[in-house]
């Protein structure tokens, strides 16, 4: 029997549904759960994942049972987790330590819960797993072969701890794989955050001034998506060539200063602190809403908004008005954690097949290579190749291959100008 923690296990039947439904649209790891089941490539495998807990990572974790591995799940953000999925894994046999609605003492002691289990390899959402390990259970380091990283946020802070020499064990950095920040974060993020926005308020998109902060892969998806909606996106940017790129790409581009005087609806998604601060709260009109699609509920100033409020009330789920000092109303989605998955189910599932696809093909190939050395890798293209040709494959597209004489070609300096 697994152990666990989760909010209802009478909700099971429930979220085997809400599987089922995730797997008939996710092909790609329907194709690698299949050849798992035969070659048991994981067995021995002990994982300690820490990801958002929704059908798709249900899908994933199902899979990596299939090749032989022992998953032990616990959510990767206090709001993201769908009680429903989580006791369906839990009724298959699946430990899992994640409800909805956690206190951060409750997360990261469903953090350390999954440390228990001592894990030899690692997946993790937003680098908290690896963090506390590191920080807090270093024992565990000698035992772990490496591990991956699915967010931006996370490879940021994983760079960071490689950069200052506190890294004790590999990642593989499955966020920056093209088929997982082309499509997962362009496309599932766009999609998603505006479904976390239109369930969270209802409001009309047309014709409003959508701020959006950063125009990284998630962001210009968020971008591009509100466009089609009918708003007037601005973008705000410190990146010169990413604010060059928003300009080419059709939209108004200013500093934050200068957008949060006319913007209706604001969203950041940029992995960074404070991309709305003090001194833009204080210029925002009254009625205007913030949301955040970035991992943590930094980037928008939580604390210097309550500071300038007398109160605030909850007026629908994921929806809490702001009483200022000075007579305006300000809304905040989702209490500044992700809006796409707080106030939303998160990326639609044929995105997160091909991110999903790719970590469990990433975890193959760590636990059946040799140990790396402790830094952060990227994903070998041959893997991000062969997700994308599947998910080809799985869509009924067929694609040219190169001839003989055309590769010979790309690899000859001899021909040139004739």
């Amino acid at each position: 029997m697994p152990d666990y923690k989760i909010k209802d296990e009478g909700l099971a039947d429930d979220g085997g549904l809400l599987i089922e439904w995730a797997q008939a649209h996710m092909p790609v790891l329907a194709l690698i759960k299949k050849r798992f089941e035969a070659e048991k490539p994981l067995e021995g495998v002990k994982m300690g994942a820490c990801l958002h807990a929704t059908k798709e990572t249900a899908v994933l974790v199902k899979t990596l049972e299939a090749g032989g591995a022992e998953v032990v799940l616990c959510g990767s953000n206090p709001l993201s987790t769908h009680d429903a999925v989580v006791a369906s894994l839990v009724r298959d046999g699946t430990s899992v330590y994640a409800w909805r609605e956690q206190t951060a003492d409750e997360y990261y002691w469903c953090v350390n819960k999954v440390l228990g289990h001592e894990p030899n390899y690692t997946t993790d959402d937003g680098a908290d797993l690896v963090n506390t390990i590191h920080s807090s259970r270093p024992d565990l380091i000698e035992g772990i072969k490496g591990g991956s990283e699915e967010t931006t946020t996370g490879v940021i802070r994983l760079r960071a701890m490689e950069a200052d020499g506190a890294l004790k064990y590999p990642i593989i950095a499955v966020n920056d794989t093209d088929t997982k920040h082309m499509f997962d974060n362009q496309y599932g993020t766009g999609q998603s955050t505006i479904d976390g926005i239109l369930r969270a308020t209802a409001v009309l998109l047309a014709g409003k001034n959508f701020v959006v902060g950063g125009y990284g892969w998630c962001a210009r998806g968020i971008a591009d998506r509100a466009r089609g909606m009918g708003a007037n996106v601005i973008v705000t940017e410190v990146n010169p060539l990413r604010a060059l790129e928003a300009v080419m790409d059709g939209f108004r581009v200013m500093p934050m200063a200068d957008a949060a005087k006319i913007g209706d609806i604001f969203v950041t998604s940029t992995g960074d602190i404070h991309v709305i601060d003090k001194h833009h709260i204080k210029a925002m009109k009254s009625g205007a809403i913030m949301a955040n699609s970035g991992h943590f509920n930094v980037e928008v100033n939580i604390p210097a908004l309550e500071e300038l409020s007398t109160g605030k009330r909850r007026l629908r789920d994921s929806l809490d008005e702001y009483q200022l000092k000075d007579g305006r109303k300000l809304y905040l989605l989702a209490e500044g954690r992700l809006v796409n998955l707080a106030a939303a189910e998160g990326h639609p599932s044929e995105v997160m097949d091909m991110s999903f696809a790719n970590q469990a093909l990433v975890a193959e190939w760590v636990w059946k290579g040799d140990k790396l050395p402790p830094k952060v890798y990227d994903v070998p293209k041959s893997i991000d190749e062969t997700v994308a040709l599947l998910k080809l494959n799985g869509m009924g597209i067929e694609i040219d291959t190169l001839t003989k004489e055309q590769a010979r070609y790309l690899t000859s300096w001899k021909e040139g100008t004739v």
